[in-house]
């Protein structure tokens, strides 16, 4: 089954309304419906039921009560400064963005583990990286992010050549290059989509965050979204639009949960590479309007990792652990490029020719 990086990125912003309700709808709740304070849902603290946990979860959840018994207000002074080079892991990284962003941060001095589901692709891409960049910073490894062990063994495998991990990129994702309608989708397809997209990811937060935390440094998160994440339909690839709407909820609610342990030392944010010219999207152009915005908004994936690797390197880089939502192609770059091309003709056919 096919897979590639995360590549159909964010909609293109198209020109569409929503309705707007001037006077919306109150909510009156019944008289005797029990009333709650927004920070009030009981929760379970990672120092509470320490018995139903392994052995290394209990040492997180011991090193979680430790620093909190401390001056919480010191975390910034007890945490090791996170200073360059910094140790980075990528997954989905043999080609595409993931490549691209790969190359960029060993061309800023730092340390680069890739992986990828096929160990044949990983052997290339790190014989090629090393040809440029020496064999001391940049390691290989495949991993299936669908797999709990292979995720696990991932950690395992940065850890033992690395020690640490300051920056992990979340950025493995598949559509099965599949461009039809869902009701067209066969089982398989929408299997690959969600587990890699949905599971994958959560299965890798939930190792990248176990690991962070028990480090001196702490760690940076990053997430990647995709078409459909800010909420836009995504017709002909509505189960890859699903699963990248999940991920910014996602990246929320692990915000959240960190924030209500009291974590000082890990952070999840999210990182909008845009419309990237690669196999994946590149396989969707059968119609005329992706031809239209694949040829105004996307970009090689060059391009795109020469801006967003200084700007994931800058949160390490200034202390901060506040999360952050890093976009190649903004709101306003889209609309200036649809007017541009409108007004101009800019940009037309520049990657595929238009009907």
């Amino acid at each position: 089954m096919a897979v590639n990086n995360c590549t159909c990125a964010s909609s293109p912003p198209l020109l569409s309304s929503k309705p707007h309700h001037s006077n919306p709808p109150r909510f009156h709740p019944h008289p005797n419906f029990p009333k709650f304070d927004r920070c009030s849902f009981p929760t379970v603290s990672w120092r509470q039921n320490l018995g139903s946990l392994s052995t290394s979860d209990s040492r997180l959840v011991r090193a979680s009560a430790s620093a909190s018994a401390s001056d919480s207000g010191s975390d910034s002074e007890s945490r090791e400064p996170m200073l360059p080079p910094y140790n980075v892991l990528i997954t989905g990284s043999t080609k595409g963005i993931g490549y691209a962003l790969a190359k960029e941060f060993l061309k800023a001095g730092d340390n680069v583990v890739i992986c990828s589901r096929s160990a044949e692709r990983v052997n290339a891409a790190v014989q090629s990286l090393r040809q440029d960049f020496g064999e001391q910073h940049v390691w290989g490894t495949n991993c299936d992010v669908r797999e709990g062990q292979d995720v696990k063994d991932l950690v395992a495998f940065a850890q033992k050549n690395l020690k640490y991990i300051d920056i992990w990129i979340n950025n493995a994702g598949s559509n099965a290059y599949s461009y039809k309608p869902l009701a067209e989708a066969s089982d398989e397809d929408l299997i690959e989509v969600v587990t890699t997209n949905t599971l994958g990811l959560m299965l890798c937060c939930r190792e990248a965050i176990k690991m962070m935390f028990n480090q001196p440094r702490g760690g940076h998160i990053f997430n990647i979204d995709g078409a459909g994440s800010d909420g836009r339909p995504t017709p002909r690839f509505a189960a890859y639009g699903a699963t990248k709407r999940s991920v910014v909820h996602l990246t929320k609610s692990l915000q959240a949960e960190l924030q209500m342990q009291d974590v000082k030392n890990v952070a999840v944010h999210n990182l909008s590479p845009g419309m990237v010219t690669t196999d994946l999207l590149m396989s969707g152009a059968t119609t005329k309007q992706a031809k239209f915005f694949i040829n105004v908004l996307a970009e090689p994936p060059e391009v795109v990792a020469e801006y967003l690797v200084p700007n994931i390197r800058s949160v390490p880089a200034n202390g901060s652990m506040k999360p952050t939502y890093i976009r190649f192609l903004t709101g306003i770059k889209a609309y200036s490029q649809i007017f541009s091309r409108f007004a101009f003709g800019a940009r037309r056919n520049r990657y595929v020719l238009e009907d």
